[in-house]
């Protein structure tokens, strides 16, 4: 399984499940839904699911394991 790191705007760092582009893909989709719209992914560590505004997002990379 791949994982991604997300980078916010405050340096904080989420570790989803799932492929660059599919990840990528998420954000995107929820940026152009409209304003306050979440990605929803899942978290690498918990399996829960967590909402990310793309709005906050600074950068997307491949996480390391």
């Amino acid at each position: 399984m791949e994982h991604a790191e997300i980078r916010m705007v405050n340096s904080d760092a989420i570790r989803v499940e799932g492929s660059l582009s599919e990840v990528e893909k998420e954000l995107s989709d929820a940026a152009r839904s409209g304003k306050s719209r979440f990605a929803w992914l899942t978290d690498e560590g918990s399996g829960q699911r967590v909402g990310v505004n793309p709005d906050h997002v600074v950068s997307l990379r491949l996480s390391e394991d």
